[in-house]
Formats: C-alpha cells, sequence, structure tokens
C-alpha cells in the first residue's frame, strides 16, 4: 500500500487563493463617503413609505406582517413603524407561540397569534371511536376583532402577535393575553378558569388605547367555528346540530337542523350546538346587533365524515369612551340539561325538549324522574321502568278506549239496522245513527279523544331520549350506545332512507305496533259502517295504516337514538298486556249493555255541538227533499 505524503504544493495553493480572496474584499469595501450614502438613502425609503402610507384611505394588514417576533434593530423599528405604526410594538415583545393551561374539564392551548384558544379538549369525554372530545383544534376555529386606528389602518386581531402570561387568582387561573402598544397600553384577552368549571369567564379590554383607536370604523367581532364529528352516525348528529340563541327578553331561539343566514338583535348568548356538546359565547353587555350563518358540510355522509357544519357569527360592538370593554363568557362543554341549568341563564333553553307543552313534560317530569332512576338503575333498565310507570299513569286513557270500542261493538246489529232501512237515504241514516249513539252515551269521539291525549306525552319522549345526555355511551343488553343505533349487522352497501346497517331494536319495535293496531284497529276497522259518499274509506285506510306504521318504524328509526326504539318497543308490549286485560278481565259487554239500555230510557240533554249538528243535518235534509220536490214538477 502507497503511504500518504503531506502535499506541500497543495498546501500552498490553498494559501495563494486566501490571499487573493482578502485582498479582494479589502479592494471592494466601501468608503465612509458610500456608507454615508448608503445610511441616508435607507432614511429615505422610510420617509417614501410613510408618504405612501398617508396616501392611502386605510391600510389593512396581514398575518405575514406579523410573521416573526423578535428584538429589532433602530433601522427595523423605522420600518415596522412606517408600515404598521403604533401596533409595531407588539413586535418587539417576546413570547411564547403555544401556552397551554389544563383544569380539571379542560385541555387548552391559546394561541400567541390572535390570543384566542387554538385547542379545547374535553378530557371526561371522548367520541364513538374513543378517541378525544375536541371542539377547537387545527385551526376549526377563529376569533377575531376588526379595529381602524387613527393613522387610517385596519387591523385584525388574529393576525396581530399578543403576549401571553399565566397567574393564580385563589383556586382560579387567569390568563391574560395582551397586544401591546407600549408597556402601559394594550388590547387585552382575559381568560379566567375555575375548577370543575365548563364556563370560562372572558373579557376583551383596552387601556390607553383611546387615542389609537379610530371610534368612527366598526369594532366587529366574528367568531367562527367547524363542528367535528363525535357520533357513529354524522347525519343523524346533523340533526340536532344547529345555532342557538337567546333575546334579552329572554326569549329563546334556534336555527334548526337546515341552512341558515339571519340578522338578530338584543341578544345576550349565541350557541354553537353539536348535540350533546356545545360552545356558547355570552355576554353581560347585551350584542345590539349580530348576524349568524350555518351551512352544513355533510352532503354525502360515506366521504365528507370530518366536520358537521360550519357555523358564523359577525357582532359589531360599542367603544367606551374611545376604549374597548366587553365581559364575556365562554362555554365549552356537554349539552347536559342539568350542567346547562345549573348556571342559571336559560341555557338549558340549548336542550331540544320541544316547544310548549312538550317540553314541560320534559322538564318538569321526564327529566327529573329519568334523573332519579338513572341514579340507582341501568340507564337501559330506567328506560324500562320509565316506560312501565309511563303506561300505568295513561293506562286509564287505553280503558276509555276499550270501553268506547266495547259499546260500539254492542250497537253494531242496531246501527246496522239503521243504515240497511235508510239505505237509500244516507243523511237520515247518519241522523238515526247520531240518535242511537246519543241515547246509549256512545261515541267514535269518545274513543278519539283519550287517544289524542296520548299524543303530548308520545311527542315529548320523542324529544327526550335522543337530547338526553346521560344516554350516551351507556350500554344495554346488545346496544353499545343508547343515544345511537344499535347494529347487529354491517351491509356492504347502502339502501336509501335505510342505511348500512340492520338494527334490531327497531325491528322489535315495528313487530310490537304491528301486532297491537292489528288488535286494536282491526276490532275498529269491524265495527265501521261502510263509507258515506263523498267520504274517504276509513275502514281501507285503517287496513293499511296496520302495514305501513311498522315499516315507518322499521325504516325511519334504524338510525335513531336505540334508547328511543327501546322505549317504543317496550311501551307497545305493555299496551297490548293492558289491552288483554281490560277485554278479558275488565270490561263486562254484559253490564256494559245493561247501562247502554239503561241510558236509552233517560232523556239524553245534548250539548251545543250536538244540536248545531243536528240543526245543520236537518237543514240539509229539507233542502234535499225541497230539491227533489222540485225535479218532480
Amino acid at each position: 500500500m502507497e503511504e500518504k505524503k503531506f502535499d506541500i504544493k497543495s498546501i500552498i495553493g490553498f494559501v495563494l487563493i486566501f490571499g487573493i480572496l482578502v485582498f479582494m474584499m479589502y479592494q471592494n469595501q466601501p468608503t465612509p463617503e458610500e456608507l454615508e450614502a448608503q445610511k441616508k438613502a435607507a432614511e429615505e425609503k422610510v420617509e417614501a413609505e410613510k408618504k405612501d402610507i398617508q396616501k392611502d384611505d386605510t391600510l389593512i394588514t396581514t398575518s405575514q406582517d406579523y410573521a416573526s417576533s423578535q428584538v429589532l434593530d433602530s433601522t427595523q423599528l423605522e420600518v415596522a413603524k412606517g408600515k404598521l405604526g403604533a401596533l409595531s410594538y407588539a413586535l418587539t415583545v417576546p413570547g411564547e407561540a403555544i401556552t397551554t393551561v389544563n383544569t380539571d374539564v379542560f385541555e387548552l392551548k391559546f394561541n400567541r397569534k390572535g390570543g384566542y384558544l387554538s385547542e379545547v379538549k374535553l378530557r371526561n369525554f371522548v367520541d364513538y371511536d374513543s378517541l378525544p372530545i375536541y371542539l377547537i383544534k387545527d385551526g376549526n376555529s377563529a376569533f377575531n376583532i376588526t379595529f381602524g386606528t387613527s393613522d387610517n389602518r385596519t387591523f385584525n386581531t388574529k393576525d396581530l402577535p399578543f403576549q401571553p402570561s399565566v397567574s393564580k387568582s385563589g383556586d382560579n387561573t387567569v390568563v391574560s393575553m395582551k397586544l401591546k402598544v407600549s408597556e402601559t397600553a394594550f388590547l387585552e384577552y382575559r381568560y379566567e378558569l375555575k375548577p370543575n368549571d365548563y364556563m370560562i369567564d372572558f373579557s376583551v379590554k383596552s387601556q390607553g388605547l383611546s387615542g389609537v383607536f379610530n371610534s368612527s370604523q366598526p369594532l366587529v367581532l366574528n367568531w367562527d367555528l367547524k363542528g367535528y364529528r363525535h357520533a357513529k352516525s354524522i347525519s343523524y348528529e346533523n340533526r340536532y346540530t344547529d345555532i342557538h340563541y337567546e333575546h334579552e327578553n329572554g326569549k329563546p331561539d334556534y336555527t334548526g337542523a337546515r341552512d341558515a343566514d339571519e340578522n338578530l338583535e338584543d341578544v345576550t348568548w349565541i350557541g354553537y350546538k353539536q348535540h350533546f356538546f356545545t360552545s356558547v359565547l355570552l355576554t353581560d353587555n347585551v350584542f345590539k346587533t349580530a348576524s349568524i350563518d350555518v351551512k352544513n358540510l355533510v352532503e354525502d355522509e360515506t366521504i365528507d365524515t370530518v366536520f358537521t357544519k360550519q357555523f358564523s357569527s359577525k357582532i359589531p360592538l360599542a367603544y367606551q369612551g374611545g376604549e374597548i370593554n366587553q365581559p364575556m363568557d365562554f362555554y365549552f362543554g356537554p349539552s347536559d340539561f342539568k350542567i346547562l341549568n345549573d348556571y342559571g341563564r336559560n341555557l338549558d333553553e340549548i336542550v331540544p325538549f320541544g316547544w310548549g307543552i312538550f317540553g314541560w313534560i320534559n322538564r318538569y317530569i321526564f327529566m327529573p324522574l329519568f334523573s332519579f332512576l338513572g341514579s340507582f338503575l341501568p340507564y337501559g333498565i330506567a328506560i324500562v321502568v320509565m316506560t312501565i310507570l309511563t303506561k300505568i299513569v295513561l293506562s286509564f286513557v287505553q280503558y276509555k278506549q276499550f270501553l268506547s270500542q266495547a259499546k260500539m261493538k254492542i250497537l253494531k246489529p242496531e246501527l246496522d239496522a239503521v243504515r240497511e232501512k235508510y239505505k237509500d237515504n244516507k243523511l237520515k241514516a247518519q241522523q238515526e245513527t247520531m240518535a242511537i249513539q246519543s241515547r246509549a252515551g256512545a261515541s267514535p269521539l269518545s274513543g278519539c279523544l283519550p287517544g289524542l291525549m296520548q299524543i303530548p306525552v308520545f311527542y315529548a319522549l320523542f324529544q327526550f331520549f335522543p337530547s338526553a345526555f346521560d344516554l350516551r355511551q351507556k350500554p344495554f343488553l346488545w346496544a353499545k350506545d343508547l343515544s345511537s343505533y344499535d347494529s347487529i349487522l354491517e351491509l356492504p352497501f347502502n339502501i336509501p332512507f335505510y342505511g348500512s346497517h340492520v338494527s334490531l331494536f327497531p325491528i322489535l319495535a315495528a313487530i310490537a305496533i304491528f301486532f297491537y293496531m292489528k288488535m286494536t284497529t282491526g276490532q275498529q276497522t269491524a265495527m265501521q259502517g261502510p263509507p258515506q259518499e263523498g267520504m274517504p274509506d276509513m275502514g281501507k285506510m285503517m287496513k293499511y295504516m296496520i302495514y305501513f306504521s311498522p315499516l315507518l318504524m322499521l325504516v325511519f328509526f334504524n338510525n335513531y337514538a336505540s334508547g328511543l326504539s327501546l322505549y317504543y318497543f317496550i311501551s307497545n308490549l305493555i299496551s297490548i298486556g293492558i289491552m288483554l286485560v281490560i277485554k278479558n278481565y275488565i270490561i263486562d259487554e254484559d253490564k256494559v249493555l245493561a247501562k247502554i239500555e239503561v241510558s236509552k230510557t233517560k232523556p239524553k240533554k245534548q250539548n251545543k255541538f250536538q244540536k248545531k249538528m243536528a240543526e245543520m243535518m236537518e237543514q240539509a235534509e229539507a233542502q234535499k227533499q225541497a230539491q227533489q220536490k222540485g225535479k218532480k214538477k
């Protein structure tokens, strides 16, 4: 092997090249006169930029103008001042890019850029796939205030660097984000976090900026949020995802699941509801006006699976003595009636329990009852027990229905004889039918009215179970989550309106509804007389309903909460049992017949409605007879 030797020629070559480079740099360095000329040119450039700014009516800055925060030298600071005015001081203030704060219920991240919450994680919940619940993450939300300055510039807080600081106030944690114009003049976002509390005290306040703000320009707050999907069925979750808000007079309202673009007045809070989780902005000083916008982001649930809806609010704010002072609050947490109700700010209206009497039944009957049962029973068993109690209370309604049906059944031979006797005179047959029913104390309406009494309960429970937060992710039998569908079979294809899975509780509920309707509607159909001229054939319609209603349950409820289908299944089973007990052990047709015979012998006083109907029928009969006489002539 050849031994490596020290190459003296190479060393000499490198030394010569280095010497030549040094000589060239020395020869090309600027003279004192040239340095002075460069300095003068830089100053002239700054002055020129200032003059250009003064020529414009408004200069709108962008996030690129604040891309870095560092200590600037005098020349750089002059350039920044020329372009950014008083806000250039914010570039010189140091601070961490992300400030992280944890509480019992939150993991929060505050972004230096914009001073706003860039991440909100709820520590005590996971989604359908056991992943953490994030309300804000990866830029799905923006909070921005647009304001003007006295030197005709327009700024957006989302682009500006805030200086963060974290301190303690007793047990509370205070996060202060300050956009500084100087050490004593700033715009501050102040967040106060309390232990085990989903409500964050939030305020926007300025100090020493009355000479900086241009109060003749609008001061506008923009709050945007794209709702993350948290449930197994994004279409079902989207059905309960919308904007709720409250007017100053305490009147709540909401947009519904549709796309919406509305202008509001005198608003005290605006909430972005995502079925079981909600983000709310509340204010102590009423928002005089606000505009809200909702857009559906799910066109195809097999493709659009990340976000549900896009929410946006634009809220003009008012200056106070040339400064900003807007005390507010943020709520980031579950759409749980008990939690929201405890704040005493009408936030419980976010839970869609229904309007009017339906909401009243849910709030003051079913919610307390279900909470009580759920405190010591598994939630599936609590649904069963609540269903049993509800059916027992309403059993008198079923008794009235079956008593009416029994009377009509007993009267059927007599009514058939009347119809046969007056088969050529439908109006006379109807008059005689009503007279017999009135004397016997029986009427088809007496069977319908008790059924109508069940509708408020039916609809209230239809609203209650999909909105009951306590059912979320609670298992029962084969259902893994009572707030979602109970799939027992995944299909390799999608059936329109039905879905790509098979839920068992809707099948059981449909079967129970079929047999219940077969027993009740079949008996009512048998008692129906022939259809009147010009009137629909109710008997035929009832026969169709026996098959249509279970089919509707099977298809419509396949994607609904399994807790709701469980309720309907148990409810109809109990109804069948109550009907059999009443029919076989309570109602004695012989006794009913005896009562009818006694009732026939007594003079029956007609009410105003019956009198009016009788008069109308008599007038119609008279007109008909007059027409017949006219035709004979």
